[in-house]
């Protein structure tokens, strides 16, 4: 999910089959309506990838930033039938079928919108949820209460376990969702996952959030060196 031309490019010149994918972003959208239509993309893989020299059966999801937390939940969807109904799915693909998951400075782990001081502000979560009227006479502390709630169902972190496939994960000090990555790979790592990283730190100043998306640094390069040998 994301995009960035070069770089499939560079993966299909390497022999994968690359969907690119985007979603809706406005007006009046919601994370249900962005997985809805991540599961629509993932129909037409299913139904249609054959005749682009593709397997249905060996598919790989993943995606930058908002496209890493749209990949990740649509893998957990695939196994958790909670998150699956929360958000009125019905899983386009078993979860047989997805033999790798790929995370570029995702935002995987909402619970860091929750720190203080942190870059983004929880609007940010509020602008993922149904537009309703808030409850009359609801506390601060009540709605805070929602939003972690909410935060729950939109965090890959939380519903991802040793059912999931592979993990590639790339990020950096520079990012602000480091702190995030950084939680998903230990969490994933005590579920027994197969986990492949690649961190780089503050010394590295072309990694700023989505650095990966440039291909002309050298440290995206080596991004689909390792992201080619992920997924062949």
């Amino acid at each position: 999910v994301g995009d960035d031309v070069d770089e499939r490019g560079e993966l299909a010149e390497g022999g994968v089959v690359v969907v690119n994918v985007n979603y809706r972003t406005a007006p009046h959208f919601h994370l249900g309506h962005v997985l809805e239509d991540a599961n629509a993309a993932l129909r037409w893989v299913s139904a249609e990838i054959a005749g682009y020299g593709g397997d249905a059966q060996r598919i790989v999801l993943g995606g930058d930033s908002a496209g890493g937390q749209i990949s990740a939940l649509m893998t957990a969807a695939s196994f958790q039938p909670e998150l699956a109904e929360h958000h009125g799915l019905e899983p386009a693909v078993p979860a047989a079928h997805l033999k790798g998951l790929v995370q570029h400075c995702s935002i995987v782990d909402f619970s860091v919108f929750f720190d203080k001081g942190f870059v983004m502000s929880l609007n940010f979560i509020r602008m993922l949820l149904p537009q309703s009227p808030s409850p009359g006479g609801s506390t601060s502390a009540q709605r805070h209460r929602r939003l972690r709630e909410a935060a729950h169902y939109m965090s890959p972190l939380e519903w991802l376990d040793s059912r999931c496939p592979p993990v590639f994960i790339t990020t950096s000090e520079r990012d602000f969702f480091y702190a995030s990555n950084m939680n998903l790979i230990a969490r994933l790592r005590e579920h027994g996952v197969h986990v492949d990283t690649l961190v780089y730190g503050w010394d590295s100043a072309n990694t700023e959030h989505t650095w990966q998306q440039n291909f002309r640094y050298p440290e995206s390069q080596e991004v689909y060196r390792r992201l080619q040998s992920f997924i062949t």
